[in-house]
């Protein structure tokens, strides 16, 4: 049974773990900066004999009070879960039962596991993304995304809207990254052009793969995306994004990704530049633009 809020966050395998010191190991170990300088910390130690492991979230910040980018715990698990199970190679079933040679130690009122109350609206969507992403980078498996949903929503009295875009994978050992795909806790699918342009008072301009935003390395990332909408009534647009001020990160040598933009280009050609968390108001013939963070590359250049 999970513990209820309030209660010491920890789940404890039920298999008691053997207490032979020599054969435990400090697997890996990566403190993830989120945009806010924050960090997201793990460390996960492999007890062989035991056939168990320990995946603990000591040392991650405090829970954010000024913004919504808290994950309640099972947001955590559920990234763990999904982290561990993209590196079996066999064919198992994707249940609970996977964690049960797994203790999870997740630090009460961090921001994966706040007090109740807590605005955790980017929990499922921003957090997510970079627990998974610390969580490759302890493995050492594979370079990070772009880590984040690029969430973006419009509307107005009439109109309501809300996608999220696709950037640049990691690069690994022995492959490249992928460009322009929806990455790891991302699973939308994109509004077709046709429809999209039917149905709401906009015009996509231009959707493209953003080159060269992939991180170098002996594996290059993948590279994120470009998008441009133009409005044809006014609007409301609204931005919830990450790797904005911190990249996304290279692995055995190699090269961060780009960070991500935003900005409007107004119809009398000015430009107002947004941060990854920021909203604008639209005129008739304004473009809200979104570069997508490209992939972490893997080895030196």
């Amino acid at each position: 049974m999970l513990p209820q809020y309030g209660e010491k966050h920890e789940y404890t395998s039920l298999i008691t773990p053997a207490k032979v010191l020599e054969h435990r190991k400090q697997f890996g170990r990566f403190t993830y900066r989120m945009d806010s300088g924050a960090p997201l910390q793990v460390a996960i130690t492999i007890d062989h004999a035991a056939r168990t492991a320990t995946v603990d979230f000591t040392g991650t910040g405090a829970q954010h009070r000024e913004n919504n980018f808290n994950a309640p715990p099972a947001v955590t698990r559920a990234a763990v879960l999904y982290v561990l199970r993209c590196l079996v190679g066999d064919e198992i079933p994707l249940n609970d039962g996977c964690l049960k040679p797994i203790r999870l130690i997740i630090p009460p009122g961090s921001f994966l596991a706040p007090e109740p109350g807590a605005a955790v609206v980017a929990g499922n969507t921003e957090v997510s993304q970079a627990t998974c992403n610390a969580l490759f980078g302890a493995l050492g498996t594979i370079a990070c995304s772009q880590a984040t949903m690029n969430n973006f929503l419009f509307g107005n009295a009439t109109y309501q809207y809300y996608e999220t875009i696709c950037g640049g994978t990691g690069a690994g050992p022995d492959f490249d990254g992928t460009s322009a795909v929806q990455t790891h806790m991302t699973n939308t699918r994109m509004t077709d052009p046709e429809v999209l342009e039917l149905r709401y008072p906009v015009r996509l301009e231009e959707f493209r793969i953003r080159r060269g935003s992939g991180g170098r390395g002996r594996h290059r990332g993948g590279d994120g995306a470009l998008r441009r909408l133009r409005f044809l009534e006014p609007m409301t647009a609204v931005i919830v994004s990450s790797r904005r001020a911190v990249p996304p990160f290279g692995l055995a040598g190699g090269e961060a990704g780009a960070a991500g933009e935003q900005w409007v280009e107004r119809a009398d050609g000015t430009r107002l530049v947004l941060s990854g968390t920021d909203s604008a108001e639209l005129a008739p013939g304004d473009v809200f633009a979104i570069a997508t963070p490209g992939g972490g590359g893997y080895g030196p250049v």
